[in-house]
């Protein structure tokens, strides 16, 4: 018979044996669910924006995102030097990983034809209560032009109509940006009042927030396939979709 020295050592071993299992198992998806997220449109991949998108992303500023004459921004982000823009761009996807269910900034790395093309993010505060998101989204110079503006914003509407169960949609613009504009009322989006907004000193500019709920959402005639969504529910505390109109998202 074995000793109880002997019975300790060998349930020692055993814990020890589960422990190397599981960590040689673990992967960033399970540490941070969000990092397990994908969504898949036609042409795009959409997913959280990991360290290791990080150069491709700065890449895709770096060469140009709009005219330097006008800031579309409500912060001046694009403003910074060559030198400084990289690490200003890493510090700020790091600081959106304090996320809870009370307030979350989710930002996407748009990925097209296995090139990081720009980012779109979807936010909300207190979204259990007020089932509600908002937008913003950038897309290098390259990348325009081919409606691939429309596509990522598309994604992820369905994403939060159909699998976060939101109900409204927000976003905004400057007045003067047509273009981005035209994509908010291409898919539906009705005009939701005017701000003014200064992200560059002294030189004021109309902001146009845009609203869409989810029946007015005009939606593409493709569907998004996702993978990752249930531990992100869990992460963000949703319990589920809770719309009972369109089309539910294919789950790999």
């Amino acid at each position: 018979m074995l000793g109880a020295n002997q019975r300790s050592v060998r349930r020692d071993v055993r814990r020890r044996g589960k422990l190397r299992r599981y960590r040689h198992r673990m992967n960033l998806g399970e540490l941070w669910p969000l990092f397990g997220l994908e969504i898949r449109t036609p042409r795009l991949l959409l997913r959280p924006v990991q360290d290791a998108d990080l150069p491709a992303l700065v890449r895709a500023a770096l060469d140009g995102i709009h005219d330097p004459d006008r800031m579309p921004f409500g912060f001046p982000w694009t403003d910074a030097s060559p030198a400084d823009l990289p690490r200003n761009l890493a510090m700020h996807q790091w600081s959106l990983r304090q996320v809870s269910p009370q307030s979350w900034t989710i930002q996407f790395a748009v990925i097209l034809d296995g090139t990081v093309v720009g980012a779109q993010d979807l936010a909300a505060h207190a979204f259990t209560d007020r089932k509600t998101v908002d937008s913003g989204s950038w897309l290098t110079k390259n990348a325009q032009g081919q409606g691939v503006g429309t596509e990522m914003r598309a994604a992820l509407l369905l994403f939060a109509f159909d699998v976060l169960g939101a109900e409204w949609a927000e976003s905004s613009a400057a007045a003067w940006n047509t273009a981005s504009l035209r994509v908010s009322y291409k898919l539906g989006y009705e005009p939701n009042g005017v701000t003014r907004v200064a992200p560059r000193s002294a030189q004021p500019v109309d902001e146009q927030r845009v609203r869409l709920s989810r029946k007015a959402f005009n939606r593409p005639t493709w569907s998004i396939t996702t993978t990752g969504e249930q531990a992100v529910l869990a992460q963000l505390g949703i319990i589920g979709p809770q719309n009972d109109a369109g089309r539910a998202p294919r789950s790999r």
